[in-house]
Order: structure tokens, then C-alpha cells, then sequence
């Protein structure tokens, strides 16, 4: 676990001023070293980042290749072939229909950048239409810890301490949610019909033609737990969205670039969006980097106006970050990881709900890929999540750290509603194997179990 130390035995603001988190020293494949002589499970990657693992020799060494030529140089100067065959490559993998990238940091840096040219896209149509500012989203989404990224967001304690700064030109409707959101004996079909009429609802109540976007997580992450699409439900909102003029921008910063199977989650949904936020998986965490792919529809807009995206950013179209993002689609593409990720992230999701299924305290076990979620609750026929001093989801992920069991369980919660509900993801390396696979739902179940037998003894349940 952490170590609890004077906030004056480190410089550094870390997430708690309370804790010095043990150190990392190394790491390789599924595993992180900590100095301590731990070898950690980072069943995780992190936060569904580390794609390939730990210490991927290719692709350090195309960072260092990359690193002996140039560095940086800024965008507004100059251009890099690295940065050109990113493009290429990514543009060429949705088929031409995203035809232009634009590479920045970090995904809440991508999500800003699709919320201002999605209004600058209005400005610049042959007949422009300037009152569109609003966005609708969808609760309780997270899309980034900026300000506007966080003002598009629907995460009510996310966004509390910051509610008075924050912008009030988004509105929020239902998420594809079935677990809680179903009706008993509603079908999938009347299910997706319900929440494309609150969408086309939310449109006619804000005004249509006011709304400049629909954002949306393809397969939710951190705020919902790996939660898939009911089938159809995406050409529904698509259908919405089109029939009122605005872009759809879908975010894939945590659940794209191969991570639930398919290069772009959206690709199963046969739905392609007007932005597409990728980050995460798209450098594998071996640089900074995401992205934003740009429908040829935009572009075009764009390029008929100004030609000019009047967002620019120091870092952008970094070099490293470019070559880094490159050498881990090839890997990706070369090993056909993708094929690894739909056959380990079916045997990993079979494996979950055998081991911990019928957990009185597991409410649903759901995913795509490799990229899983555990709900928890007090009451599994009710569907009641824990009360929230009981802080379930932060016990799991704090036990996980502990080194009888060295596994990462990342934690979420706010599942219910944006404050109540618990959950943890997992999200391992695109290239395990099945042994790594069985390990980890052991060491989860484990740490699961162990988590509600202390409760138990304490009287929290």
C-alpha cells in the first residue's frame, strides 16, 4: 500500500498530499518492479493505457531513433515525416472517411480541441450558423479534467468543487445503460427507441438548431465500467443527431485504438463519427500523445473557409510522441493484436463472471475486449450500491496495492449517479496470454473476497 510521510518528504503534488506512493524502478510485459522487490500485476495498464505491456523494445527503441533525428520543433514552423505517416496510417485505418489527424497530448487535450472545431465548423459553412453553442452529453459521462472537458461531462462529483467555473452550455440525457436503465420485459429494441426519443426530446428543449454537438463514449470507461452499446443503439443517436444538423463526437480515449477489439470501437456499430478523441492506447503510454480524427465532411467545411483550426498547441504533433504512437499501431497491426484482444477478452470476461459471478456483492460483470468491468452492490435484487463513506471500489483498488496480492484493480465511482455506486476496471496488455489472463482473475477474486470479509467483520455490509 502507500506509505504514509510528512508532505514535506516530497516536492512533488501527488494525488494525495497525504501519501508518497511506493516507487516504480522498472517494468516488463504485465509487470511493474517497485523498489521494494515487488513484482506488481498492472492488470490494469495503468489506466487502459499500457497496450503492450511494459518495456516493448521496438517501440523504445523507434523513440529513441526518433529522439537522434529530432526532438520538437513547432508545428507552426515545421512538419515531420513521422508525424505524416501517423496521419496516414490512422486515416487509412477508418478507411479515408476520418481523413485528417491532429496530434496533441493528453485525451482531455483531444476532447477540447473536438468541442471548438465542432463550433468552428458552424461558422464556416458557406451559410454560417452562429448560434450554435450548446452541446448535449450524456450522464454521467467523463470526458477530461479540463474546463470544458469537464463542463461536457455529466460526472456530478467530478464536477461539484468546480461547478460555479465551469461552463453552462451543456445539457445531459440517459446513457445507454441497461443494467438500471431497462424496464422489466422492455426489449433492447423499445429500450433504444426510449432513449432515442429523450435525445431527440433534449434537442427540441434546448432548440435544434443551438446544439453544436453529441459527445459520447463509444464503450464507457472510468464513469460506467466498460459498458458497451446495446446493439443498435448508436445508429439511433446517430439518426437523432443527423436529423437535427449537429456533429456526433465520439470519445475513444480510453476505449479505443484496439482496445475493445476493433481499432476504433465504433466500428462494430457501423456508425462513423464526425471526431473521434483517441488517446490512451494510442501511444501505449510509451509517450504523451493523443489524437483527434477529423471526418472529410469537416475538413472540407474547413478548408473551403479559413483553412485555419484556430486551436493550436505548443506540443502538438510532437515528434516522439508521433513515432512512439506509430511503432505501437505497427506492433498492434504487424502481431495482429486485435484477434488476441477479442479471443483473451472473451476468455477474461468468461473466467470473471465464473470466479466472481455469484458474488452476493458483484451486481454485473460486462466488457468488450479487453476491457472489463466489475459493478458492485449492497443488495443484488434491488440493485443498492454501498453506501459512499463505505468507499468499496478505493478498498478493492487500496487492497489490490497491498503486496500479499500486487495487482491493479482501478477503481471508479459515481456508477448509480454520478456520487453513489462502485466499480473497478480491468484492462490488461493486448499480448496476454491465457496464463497471465487466469492469474488475474485469481489475484481479483482474491482481493474481492478478502475486501468483503473485512467488511463483514466490521460490521459495513
Amino acid at each position: 500500500m502507500t506509505q504514509k510521510e510528512p508532505a514535506t518528504q516530497s516536492a512533488v503534488l501527488h494525488r494525495d498530499t497525504h501519501f508518497i506512493p511506493r516507487k516504480a524502478i522498472g517494468g516488463k510485459g504485465c509487470y511493474i518492479f517497485l523498489e521494494d522487490g515487488t513484482k506488481f500485476l498492472d492488470s490494469t495498464g495503468g489506466a487502459a493505457v499500457s497496450c503492450l505491456g511494459h518495456g516493448h523494445e521496438e517501440v523504445q527503441h523507434a523513440i529513441i531513433n526518433q529522439m537522434s533525428q529530432l526532438s520538437y520543433c513547432h508545428s507552426a514552423f515545421f512538419g515531420t515525416e513521422v508525424s505524416e505517416e501517423l496521419g496516414r496510417f490512422l486515416t487509412e485505418s477508418t478507411g479515408g472517411k476520418l481523413s485528417k489527424l491532429f496530434v496533441v497530448s493528453s485525451g482531455s487535450e483531444a476532447i477540447e480541441a473536438a468541442l471548438k472545431l465542432s463550433r468552428q465548423y458552424f461558422l464556416e459553412l458557406p451559410t454560417p450558423e452562429p448560434q450554435r453553442t450548446r452541446f448535449i452529453a450524456r450522464k454521467p459521462s467523463y470526458h477530461g479534467v479540463t474546463l470544458g472537458a469537464l463542463s461536457v461531462g455529466g460526472h456530478t462529483s467530478r464536477r461539484a468543487p468546480f461547478e460555479p467555473i465551469l461552463s453552462d452550455n451543456t445539457s445531459h440525457v440517459s446513457p445507454c445503460y441497461p443494467y438500471r436503465g431497462k424496464e422489466p420485459n422492455e426489449s433492447d429494441a423499445e429500450y433504444v427507441s426510449r432513449l432515442a426519443a429523450e435525445l431527440d426530446a433534449e434537442f427540441q428543449r434546448v432548440g435544434p438548431d443551438t446544439v453544436c454537438a453529441f459527445v459520447m463514449e463509444t464503450v464507457v470507461g472510468a464513469s460506467l465500467a466498460a459498458l458497451p452499446p446495446v446493439p443498435g443503439y448508436l445508429r439511433a443517436i446517430e439518426s437523432v443527431v443527423r436529423k437535427h444538423g449537429a456533429l456526433l463526437i465520439l470519445d475513444e480515449v480510453m476505449s479505443g485504438m484496439g482496445r475493445t477489439g476493433t481499432l476504433h470501437a465504433w466500428e462494430p456499430e457501423h456508425v462513423v463519427p464526425d471526431l473521434q478523441a483517441i488517446g490512451k492506447g494510442l501511444g501505449g503510454g510509451y509517450a504523451a500523445v493523443s489524437g483527434l480524427l477529423i471526418h472529410e465532411r469537416v475538413v472540407g467545411v474547413l478548408d473551403r473557409g479559413s483553412g485555419v483550426f484556430r486551436h493550436g498547441q505548443t506540443y502538438q504533433g510532437h515528434p516522439v510522441g508521433c513515432a512512439a504512437a506509430l511503432a505501437v499501431q505497427k506492433v498492434i497491426h504487424r502481431e495482429n493484436l486485435l484477434g488476441n484482444v477479442r479471443e483473451m477478452g472473451a476468455y477474461l470476461g468468461e473466467t470473471l463472471r465464473k470466479r466472481i459471478g455469484g458474488c452476493p456483492y458483484v451486481g454485473e460483470v460486462r466488457g468488450r475486449g479487453l476491457f472489463w468491468g466489475i459493478e458492485f452492490v449492497k443488495d443484488r435484487t434491488t440493485k443498492e450500491p454501498f453506501p459512499l463513506e463505505t468507499g468499496v471500489a478505493g478498498l478493492i483498488q487500496e487492497t489490490g496495492m497491498d503486496p500479499r496480492f500486487a495487482i491493479s484493480l482501478y477503481a471508479g465511482n459515481g456508477t448509480v449517479d454520478g456520487v453513489r455506486g462502485d466499480h473497478v476496471l480491468l484492462a490488461p496488455p493486448y499480448n496476454v496470454t491465457k496464463e497471465e489472463v487466469d492469474l488475474i482473475v485469481r489475484k481479483a477474486g482474491e482481493v474481492i473476497e478478502a475486501v468483503f470479509e473485512r467488511l463483514k467483520v466490521e460490521g459495513k455490509r
